[in-house]
């Protein structure tokens, strides 16, 4: 059960055939963001409630940390990938694949269809779709799941493209290495404000579509300000991806990290 909207997540097989255990790491800090969400939300407030919700994160959790695991015996840099529907996380990807000196991958999840795997499939990547139904994110589960058919020994890089939402995705650790988040400048100005919880887990933000400023009311060193007080360290790097430089720039962030392993 997703602790934002109630949304069911089912067919998950929480067990796995992996003889060795896998030891559970300190919270991250999704997870304890999203156990601080519980002691404000009036409608979750309930012993009974908040304990099978601390099970399902601590299971999540657990099983996060087995995908980390499982990318770092393959020398893969995982990396989530989240925002609000139509910020351009495949755009993104589908214009990078041209540019990068690493190999990737995607594990796509949307609700329904496959047509954001399939464009990227049409530009010759590797992508795996989940169909998350009802379910308004991604979760460890899930992408252990898709992981199964992704070829690690082949890549350097494997991206997690969650449901676009900024909210629930938040509140999941997938068992990549590093959140990036997406805003664009058509969706306004008061994003990051009124999804704190998203952009603390952010350690990459991209400002995306800025090439569209000159038609919108869009603070953007504004927005910069709003998100370090949030997180004082995050990056951010703007992006419009007929600029050439902003795009090698996000490449290069990449990179970066990866060499830093």
């Amino acid at each position: 059960m997703c602790k934002d909207c109630g949304c069911s997540i089912t067919d998950h097989d929480h067990g796995h055939s992996h003889d060795e255990e896998h030891s559970h790491s300190n919270e991250s800090a999704n997870h304890q963001a999203a156990h601080e969400t519980l002691h404000h939300n009036p409608q979750l407030n309930d012993k009974k409630t908040i304990s099978v919700i601390k099970k399902i994160l601590d299971k999540n959790d657990h099983e996060a940390s087995h995908n980390r695991a499982h990318f770092d015996s393959h020398n893969v840099l995982g990396i989530n990938l989240m925002s609000s529907p139509g910020s351009g996380k495949t755009t993104l990807l589908e214009n990078i694949v041209d540019m990068v000196d690493f190999k990737f991958a995607v594990v796509e999840g949307d609700l329904e269809t496959s047509k954001d795997a399939d464009r990227l499939k049409n530009k010759g990547i590797e992508a795996v779709q989940i169909q998350t139904g009802s379910a308004c994110h991604l979760d460890a589960f899930m992408v252990h799941k898709g992981l199964h058919d992704v070829v690690l020994d082949d890549l350097d890089v494997c991206f997690v493209e969650n449901v676009g939402n900024l909210v629930c995705p938040a509140s999941y650790d997938v068992g990549t290495h590093l959140n990036i988040v997406l805003v664009s400048v058509p969706e306004g100005e008061d994003k990051i404000i009124k999804y704190p919880v998203m952009f603390r887990t952010a350690d990459l933000i991209l400002i995306t579509k800025t090439d569209l400023l000159p038609y919108f009311e869009y603070d953007i060193e504004k927005e910069k300000k709003e998100a370090r007080k949030l997180k004082p360290n995050v990056d951010i790097l703007e992006v419009n991806i007929k600029d050439k430089d902003s795009l090698q720039n996000v490449i290069d962030w990449i990179n970066f990290k990866r060499k830093m392993r």
